[in-house]
């Protein structure tokens, strides 16, 4: 009988032994699951924190940048706006403000920067009333149009065709367009509205287009301000016109009565009146 208890007690011990054995197993394995668990979260926090904080910092760079132009303000509004030989559109602008536009008819996106400039206004370039050719958007100087915005929109319209309120044209294809193409297109706007004078400037900006093709995507900067045309080319060159004549003459193909783009320039006088 005592042998028999006591097989009967080593026995029981045994159950008891492996039972706590298993229940450390389960324990270890759950600590482990949450320590794995807590590790990961902590990954997935640093990473968002990092990415917060890329964002913030770029906000606080297109911030400041916006700050420093506002410093540069003149009383001739031709002279407002970033330095007359730099140009700049691209992502940390989107970012520095959060906001983009969505052109309606052909979905391409305007950021709300662009050369220190503000977004007014957006449309596309139709071509036989179907081909959507390109979008095009306008970013002007809101100190210079602060005065102007305040006669409605037959003030916006008279300051927009004058080349002396500073503002950039960003051009974005929707297509693709041979480049000889293009040119031909935009002299053929310009030629009659310069009047016969500074004709010679058509030929020099054809000069600051490079052979190349344009294709989906490809973006075009025209930044004018008084007799100056600073001309960003699809591979980034830039070249620059200085003519009053020619300066005139472009704002009027993108504000005028017969704008390339209504839906363009009505945005435009729209989107100012509201700055």
């Amino acid at each position: 009988k005592k042998s028999f208890a006591r097989k009967k007690m080593r026995l029981s011990n045994g159950i008891i032994n492996a039972s706590a054995k298993r229940s450390r197993y389960y324990i270890n394995l759950s600590t482990a699951r949450v320590s794995s668990s807590s590790f990961l979260s902590n990954i997935t926090v640093h990473t968002r924190a990092e990415k917060n904080a890329n964002l913030i910092l770029l906000g606080i760079i297109s911030a400041s940048s916006a700050l420093t132009i506002s410093m540069f303000h003149n009383s001739d509004p031709s002279h407002n706006g970033i330095l007359s030989h730099t140009t700049k559109c691209d992502s940390s602008d989107i970012l520095g403000l959060g906001k983009i536009t969505k052109e309606p008819a052909t979905g391409i996106m305007f950021p709300q920067l662009c050369n220190g400039m503000t977004f007014a206004g957006c449309g596309v370039r139709v071509k036989w009333g179907i081909i959507k050719v390109y979008a095009v958007g306008t970013y002007v100087d809101p100190i210079a149009m602060s005065a102007v915005k305040k006669q409605g929109e037959q003030g916006i319209t008279k300051a927009l065709l004058d080349p002396h309120y500073p503002r950039t044209i960003r051009i974005v294809m929707n297509r693709n367009l041979s480049i000889d193409k293009y040119a031909k297109v935009i002299i053929e706007a310009l030629e009659p509205r310069m009047n016969g004078e500074d004709l010679e400037k058509l030929e020099e900006f054809k000069n600051t287009i490079p052979p190349v093709d344009l294709i989906d995507g490809a973006e075009i900067e025209m930044t004018i301000r008084g007799d100056t045309m600073l001309y960003k080319n699809s591979t980034g060159g830039i070249g620059h016109i200085k003519s009053a004549v020619f300066c005139r003459a472009l704002c009027d193909v993108y504000y005028g009565s017969d704008a390339v783009s209504p839906a363009h320039r009505d945005d435009v006088i729209k989107g100012t009146g509201g700055l």
